[in-house]
């Protein structure tokens, strides 16, 4: 049976709201499908434009098995490219941020312009032509201070999402952040477990007692808080969740008294996003399928985004971003700034690497999902399914 096969068998045993089969949490053939038939396919949030604060700046970055670059060129337009040199296919820049004036191979010495052209190649024949040999592109969007990038050739409709992201984060002006903080946690458990465990609160109440403290943890979208959506309705900020086929966005009212997702529900930089309603401006969450979900509370901004490394590895990325002009030491104190996600995120990895544990028991067996606690990881999952099951039939 081929791979493909194999994944239309398990994609079909699939039951209605319930988790899915074994193989496809387990099977190291899962892992390659997984990254062909969702990652390459499909718009993934690569960070904030404020990362790539001058001409010449770049971000490395790996999708899967996949090394991406992304590049501000000297007339400010980020454009996006495989990060593989057009000689013999080296890797061009090492993951993570720097910033040159030119792209340069370590290999041979190949050079590229930020626009992608290649400027120079040496020892190679006089018919050589430079303009065949550009770096490949990768589709790039650019929407309210955000990046977003696909690998597909052809990659799912994006303006829908855009037109609402833009209304949602554009008031918080994420043109005006920086990078304060980040953290790599890496978890010995399958991508899929990693972003259900992420999709959902059911556990949050004795999972997670310290985002209980400023977090709705029993029903953060479900319950209304009358004065926080007049406030908003005064403001003009846009609240009510919305929603497409791999998008979420939503706006709502942290625990009473608090306005920061925090350890105490107060500010943990003291230089405000905005101040439009004192900086109380609740969470702003997104998520997209199939790697991140995010917050945007008046006073910072924090970001998760989860990366397939293996059948049981996942990267688990955390950055946290305060006003630009906030100044580390006097307005926010990393530690502080970093404290309560990483203490949710050790909890998260602890479930999850304890539930890919007891998947690969022979008795596993799919279990229901609770349509009132889990309504989001059902939603995942189906469009998991869906999206494999196109994938499939495409390439059937």
């Amino acid at each position: 049976m081929n791979d493909l096969s194999w994944a239309a068998t398990q994609l079909a045993a699939r039951k209605p709201d319930h988790s899915l089969p074994q193989g496809l949490y387990t099977d190291p053939r899962a892992f390659d499908f997984d990254l062909d038939a969702i990652y390459a396919r499909s718009w993934l949030m690569a960070g904030l434009e404020c990362e790539l604060p001058t001409a010449g700046s770049r971000l490395a970055l790996t999708i899967g098995k996949w090394p991406v670059l992304i590049v501000r060129d000297k007339t400010g337009e980020i454009r996006a490219f495989h990060n593989s040199c057009s000689h013999r296919g080296s890797i061009l820049c090492e993951a993570g941020h720097g910033s040159a004036p030119r792209l340069i191979c370590p290999y041979h010495r190949w050079t590229y312009g930020l626009d992608g052209s290649l400027l120079a190649a040496g020892r190679m024949p006089a018919d050589f032509n430079k303009g065949e040999h550009s770096l490949r592109p990768v589709p790039l969007r650019r929407v309210a201070g955000a990046i977003f990038i696909c690998l597909a050739d052809d990659p799912p409709e994006f303006d829908s999402f855009g037109q609402q992201f833009e209304a949602y984060a554009g008031p918080l002006n994420f043109a005006n952040l920086k990078l304060a903080a980040t953290d790599l946690m890496v978890e010995e458990a399958n991508w899929k477990l990693v972003m259900e465990n992420a999709r959902e609160c059911y556990h949050c109440p004795t999972g997670h007692p310290e985002l209980g403290q400023s977090f709705p943890v029993q029903s953060a979208q479900d319950t209304v808080d009358r004065d926080f959506v007049e406030a908003m309705d005064r403001l003009g900020l846009p609240h009510a969740g919305v929603e497409g086929s791999w998008w979420q966005l939503a706006r709502f009212a942290l625990n009473a008294g608090c306005s920061s997702i925090s350890m105490d529900g107060q500010p943990v930089c003291s230089r405000p996003l905005t101040t439009l309603n004192g900086g109380n401006v609740g969470s702003l969450r997104w998520a997209i399928d199939p790697h991140l979900f995010a917050h945007a509370t008046g006073d910072h901004v924090f970001v998760f985004s989860c990366m397939p490394v293996g059948p049981r590895e996942t990267h688990v990325f955390s950055r946290w971003y305060v006003h630009k002009d906030a100044e580390e030491g006097r307005d926010y104190q990393i530690p502080a700034l970093k404290e309560l996600w990483l203490k949710t995120n050790l909890q998260d990895k602890e479930l999850a690497e304890n539930n890919h544990r007891g998947v690969l028991s022979p008795g596993y067996r799919p279990g229901p999902y609770s349509l009132e606690a889990e309504r989001l990881v059902t939603r995942f999952a189906d469009w998991y399914c869906q999206s494999a099951k196109d994938y499939v039939a495409s390439h059937g």
